[in-house]
């Protein structure tokens, strides 16, 4: 159950709740722009890089298949190093500076949980970038090299990032409407843009792929039983004649 520190004390801070007891928080030096221009460079050279890599080695490959190489390679990205910087440093991110530790403070308008080390959203960012981090990696070099293992691996992999979504949504909006607890500012772009928005994204593409892995399953069983019983056929009508 997530939980919020409290301290009569407490050192002032652009947060919600304003009694949250936030340790050792510097305010960021850099400006969102400079913050999200950087996050976005990073992902245009490791995106580019990406493909650049997957048309070398796999040129005739759908490109469906690419945009869900490239969908993989950022997920794993983002679990592994981001959040897993989140888990290591969880208990000096508010005074963090360097570039991750910035983007956190920044994301943490919309969920002050980062910054209180919440048992909840400890525990489950740990899990998510020790998990489905490798986990996506795996599945992107896969799907490169149309390995069958590709679908169980990416139904394993969607469907744990729904579960951490939709348990990240609730354990928030638990305390929100039963303990009156808000750990969003009230600026409306901090919930629609950051928590809203950023977090729904982890709903609908797993959620597509998983039911694209599903269906795939579903066909790749159908074919063969209805193999094994052309084959049961067959034998039957040797054996008659």
């Amino acid at each position: 159950m997530a939980t919020v520190a409290l301290n009569a004390t407490h050192q002032p801070h652009p947060f919600y709740p304003i009694e949250a007891n936030i340790v050792g928080y510097l305010a960021n030096q850099w400006s969102v722009s400079t913050l999200l221009g950087l996050f976005a460079s990073g992902w245009v050279v490791i995106l580019g890089t990406t493909l650049a890599l997957v048309q070398r080695r796999n040129p005739t490959l759908p490109r469906m298949e690419k945009a869900t190489i490239l969908w993989f390679v950022l997920t794993g990205t983002i679990h592994l190093f981001f959040e897993g910087y989140f888990a290591y440093n969880h208990a000096t991110m508010p005074s963090k500076q360097d570039l991750f530790g910035q983007l956190w403070k920044e994301y943490s308008f919309s969920d002050s949980r980062y910054m209180t080390s919440d048992p909840f959203v400890l525990c489950m960012e740990t899990v998510t970038a020790i998990c489905w981090g490798p986990l996506s990696f795996t599945v992107a070099f896969l799907i490169t090299h149309e390995h069958p293992l590709r679908h169980p691996l990416q139904a394993l992999v969607s469907l744990g990032q729904l579960y951490g979504d939709i348990l990240y949504y609730a354990t928030s909006m638990f305390d929100l409407y039963f303990k009156g607890l808000n750990y969003c500012r009230p600026e409306a772009y901090y919930f629609w843009g950051y928590y809203f928005f950023m977090n729904f994204i982890w709903i609908v593409i797993p959620g597509m792929l998983l039911y694209t892995s599903i269906a795939e399953s579903a066909k790749a069983f159908t074919a063969l039983d209805r193999q094994a019983k052309d084959q049961r056929g067959n034998g039957f009508v040797k054996k008659s004649n």
